[in-house]
């Protein structure tokens, strides 16, 4: 993956939104910036494994420009507190932020680049203002999450940053910048942009998890199994990104876990890091990276440009058909309580959730069983129900065996 970030010379412009139609998606997937983006993800995540957030690593003087930078926009939020509103979303504060951010973004680019940088910021500019939602609908989402990824592989391709920053940049900068995201989702109620709900991988991001993933590959002794816990979250955000993510959504989402994190519940049968690791890598390709409503609004410019990749970088899913026409699944007949429309459970195109790994088992007499927290390699012990007037226990029924495969159908 080194070769993939060496500095080169480019001719600067602004980036701007060229992907207009659902089989352009396919010019992308087989275009240098494809392979740019996915390889700059690889070799970040190659340079924290076995790393936590809270390690002593170098920080360079330029990468600490960047998180200054950031720390900036959040000071810019604490001066913009949010107004008394009604509505779950959107909190119209948000507008004065990143107005304020627009206005001041260039000049704060110019005094944090030397002067030799100048010339990028013109095609940097657009990827950063784009990292933290969008104006009109005060929404964000992966989208906005791969404008920030973008922005710093821009970084590396002009030589602000070297390969010595890797590490700092995979532990201290994304971390930064994913905290800045969570505190301007929380202040001003950010709805999620495109979000599945409940079959969603996370309401707002897919990399943090994908170099958290990377991060406990090595030398963990924390399992999968642990993630649905949140005492084990709660212990753990301050070393892992997966964590943080994790500790974040018991904060903002209440219930069974099965039941709002579907997906990262299936995750959790997974009984390798470095399997969870490639397994995302492939989620994201497919559920993200291929999908027209995210990738209409990705920024191009000179460096990350659409022109057909002259190297195909060993990436996990390359084995996946490119993008195309989704086909509805024929069917022999009706399923009961199927709308008509509707397809198969998982198939291209389906209006209905992927089946997956199990939710926990309900009790003779109804309702789900509440569990005791797990430690790692520790099972999960149903606490007794008190029913009837003999106080009857019901039996304790075995938990399910999980899905071992989080590969998107």
């Amino acid at each position: 993956m080194e070769t993939i970030l060496e500095v080169e010379k480019y001719d600067f412009l602004p980036a701007a939104k060229k992907i207009t139609s659902a089989a352009a998606i396919q010019e992308w997937e087989a275009s240098h910036a494809y392979q740019l983006y996915l390889g700059f993800i690889m070799s970040i995540s190659e340079n924290i494994v076995g790393k936590k957030l809270t390690d002593e690593v170098p920080v360079s003087e330029n990468c600490n420009r960047i998180i200054d930078l950031l720390n900036t926009f959040k000071n810019y939020s604490l001066e913009l507190p949010p107004v008394e509103m009604q509505a779950r979303y959107g909190n119209p504060a948000y507008r004065d932020w990143l107005e304020k951010l627009e206005n001041s973004v260039e000049d704060l680019l110019e005094t944090t680049l030397p002067q030799e940088y100048h010339p990028a910021i013109q095609e940097l500019m657009p990827y950063l203002l784009d990292s933290f939602g969008n104006w009109t609908r005060i929404d964000y989402g992966t989208g906005h999450e791969m404008a920030f990824v973008m922005f710093v592989c821009c970084l590396f391709k002009i030589g602000f940053l070297t390969e010595a920053d890797k590490a700092a940049v995979g532990l201290k900068l994304f971390d930064a910048y994913f905290d800045l995201a969570r505190h301007l989702q929380q202040s001003y109620r950010m709805e999620p942009a495109g979000s599945m709900g409940v079959w969603n991988l996370d309401d707002y991001q897919f990399v943090a998890f994908i170099f958290g993933a990377a991060q406990l590959s090595k030398n963990s002794r924390v399992k999968p199994k642990s993630i649905p816990d949140p005492e084990i979250a709660d212990l753990l955000k301050k070393d892992f990104h997966f964590y943080k993510c994790l500790a974040y959504i018991h904060q903002v989402k209440t219930g069974p876990f099965h039941e709002h994190s579907n997906q990262l519940w299936n995750i959790s049968g997974v009984q390798l890091w470095t399997k969870v690791y490639t397994g995302l890598i492939k989620m994201y390709r497919a559920e993200v990276l291929c999908k027209f409503p995210v990738i209409q609004h990705t920024l191009f410019g000179a460096i990350f440009s659409l022109d057909a990749a002259k190297v195909k970088l060993d990436i996990p899913g390359n084995d996946r058909p490119p993008a195309g026409p989704r086909m509805p699944v024929p069917m022999a007949g009706p399923i009961p309580g199927m709308m008509p429309g509707m397809m198969m459970p998982g198939a291209a195109g389906s209006m209905l959730p992927p089946m997956g790994r199990m939710p926990p088992p309900t009790s003779a007499v109804g309702g789900t069983m509440p569990s005791i927290g797990r430690m790692p390699g520790a099972g999960k012990a149903p606490i007794p129900l008190i029913t009837g007037a003999a106080g009857i226990n019901p039996p304790t029924l075995p938990q399910p065996k999980p899905s071992t495969d989080i590969t998107p159908p």
